[in-house]
């Protein structure tokens, strides 16, 4: 049964509720197109695979740590109330900062088109090159004003209250689990075929070693991996509304991401098993899952994969939709937000102040056609947040010993010190090899110093 508590938020989210919150919002799209690309750089389907056990290794070892301080601190926020009471409440709004100018509004904006990409499969009208408005490049697009009508709609559904956006969320999550489930199992009992089992596994560790190029190609080639493993800590942000939280967080982070990643490194031996390497290197428009698919179904798995995208990208909107705008609540209740934003519908108890601007800012990034550009610039930062995130685990340790900890992170310290520094090496690569897209993200997060300060003086609405 929903409670309220004292600020008016209501507790509606039990754990299956919190799990299909961090499973929803992690599968998107990229998990049936980033296989490709990474293939491609690393030249090996053992290192491909490896790209995807580290990320796998990484990403839960980050959950177990996000636990300890989800439990004691099982505030709307999450993150952003990590970040703040480990360094200060400016560490804290650059993590804001960046969430709502890029992260959270630019995912939400690039995975709606994805769904509108996929929709127009099914209805040739939805495409970039019809206009609503506009033409020869300038205008919106049907394909934009499908993705901007399934953000508003998303929003407005999550203004209805938190048991509503739980709703969506758990049907849509089991529903793209399923498709999953459906693929990998298809691969393995079905569509399983020696030619290409053969070619992948033969010579399943070739242009690999024991090098520093292997580890090179792997830190770099983690890109995809880790934006499709992204966005796990979202729960984090509605720990304000999860009943029982000090269990139910850590629970629903580790089962969350132990059940998709063990999905993702499925799916991605299901395309060994399905598709040789050079198919996968170069799939059309980088559809793995749709060549897969293809291969075992014939010409009607390009619908079947279209309606399965379809399904986990509005699956994931509604999580991140929801979840994002609990982050700009608390950062209003800290006055380093619209001061309006930290009032909720007196009858829904919902953020709709925080709902609105969000989806404004991402419908606006829709319009603008740079959203992928910018999602690709900001993996840095969003690394970043995680290292400093881990890190305030230890600054804690020392710095507040007796807060209560109801969990707390296995394997510390040695599991956390390892994620700061395999995450570290991550970003070094980064920087040292694929400097294009790791400056303009660390910019981004700069820009939020002088933001910080004038918010602070200014005292803004």
């Amino acid at each position: 049964m929903a409670t309220t508590r004292e600020n008016g938020l209501i507790k509606g989210l039990g754990l299956v509720d919190s799990t299909t919150l961090v499973m929803g919002s992690m599968i998107g799209s990229g998990v049936f197109i980033v296989a490709a690309d990474i293939s491609r750089q690393v030249q090996s389907p053992g290192l491909m695979m490896m790209t995807w056990f580290v990320t796998a290794a990484l990403t839960m070892i980050a959950a177990l740590s996000y636990g300890e301080l989800a439990a004691a601190m099982p505030h709307a926020g999450g993150q952003y109330v990590y970040l703040r009471e480990a360094f200060g409440p400016l560490a804290g709004f650059l993590f804001g900062w960046t969430m709502f100018a890029v992260i959270q509004t630019g995912t939400i904006a690039a995975v709606a088109v994805a769904f509108a990409k996929y929709t127009g499969i099914f209805f040739p009208y939805v495409s970039d090159q019809n206009y609503l408005v506009g033409g020869g490049g300038i205008g919106v697009t049907t394909q934009q004003g499908l993705a901007i009508a399934v953000i508003v709609f998303l929003t407005w559904s999550n203004t209805h209250g938190i048991r509503t956006g739980a709703t969506v969320q758990n049907v849509f999550t089991f529903a793209k689990i399923g498709a999953l489930i459906g693929l990998v199992g298809a691969g393995f009992l079905v569509g399983r075929n020696p030619a290409p089992v053969a070619a992948n596994f033969t010579g399943f560790w070739r242009h690999a070693g024991w090098n520093f190029d292997s580890v090179r190609l792997v830190g770099v080639a983690m890109v995809g991996a880790l934006f499709s493993s992204d966005a796990w800590n979202n729960v984090t942000f509605t720990a304000g509304e999860v009943r029982n939280p000090k269990r139910n967080l850590p629970l629903s982070l580790a089962l969350g991401v132990a059940i998709v990643s063990a999905l993702y490194i499925a799916c991605n031996m299901t395309y060994l098993n399905v598709l040789t390497f050079d198919a996968i290197q170069h799939a059309d428009k980088d559809r793995v899952a749709a060549a897969a698919a293809s291969s075992m179904f014939g010409p009607v798995a390009v619908r079947i994969m279209a309606a399965a995208i379809m399904v986990s990208t509005f699956g994931c909107i509604n999580g991140l939709t929801l979840s994002g705008a609990r982050v700009y609540y608390a950062m209003a209740k800290d006055k380093l937000f619209f001061r309006q934003a930290e009032t909720l519908d007196p009858k829904t108890h919902a953020p709709v102040f925080s709902l609105t601007v969000q989806c404004i800012w991402a419908c606006l990034l829709t319009l603008s056609g740079r959203y992928n550009d910018l999602l690709d610039y900001v993996i840095f930062a969003v690394l970043l947040f995680y290292i400093l995130t881990i890190a305030g685990l230890f600054v804690l340790r020392r710095t507040r010993p007796d807060m209560e900890r109801p969990y707390k992170a296995i394997g510390y310290p040695v599991l956390p010190a390892i994620y700061i520094l395999a995450a570290g090496l991550i970003e070094l690569l980064l920087l040292l090899y694929k400097p294009n897209y790791t400056w303009p993200g660390l910019i981004i997060v700069l820009l939020g110093l002088p933001v910080y300060f004038i918010w602070r003086k200014k005292a803004i609405i």
